[in-house]
């Protein structure tokens, strides 16, 4: 049995960070998103891969500023299929703003 691809996907750029939401299309390394959150800091999960299977076990101590509707990012280097109880963790961490 194959398994359903996740909606949700994490993306690791080389330069603008790490970032969370929908992936509508990829060319090479140019990969746009919509309702993306970027990850600018986390805590409760050892490694990116650790958050897209399990979330995190500390949501109020990340930083998780608010989903911009869309974002090109042109230099991604790493994308990580993200599980349902991950993405609900994610979605749940309140937004950080300043």
């Amino acid at each position: 049995m194959v398994a359903k691809e996740s909606k949700y996907k994490i993306v690791r750029t080389y330069s603008a960070g790490v970032f969370f939401g929908e992936i509508v299309s990829r060319k090479g390394k140019e990969v746009t998103m919509k309702n993306a959150r970027r990850l600018w800091y986390w805590d409760g999960a050892a490694s990116l891969s650790q958050l897209a299977q399990s979330g995190t076990s500390k949501p109020l101590n990340c930083k998780f500023p608010a989903a911009v509707t869309k974002v090109v990012l042109t230099e991604a280097i790493e994308i990580l299929d993200v599980m349902p109880a991950a993405a609900k963790s994610i979605q749940g961490v309140p937004i950080w703003a300043q």
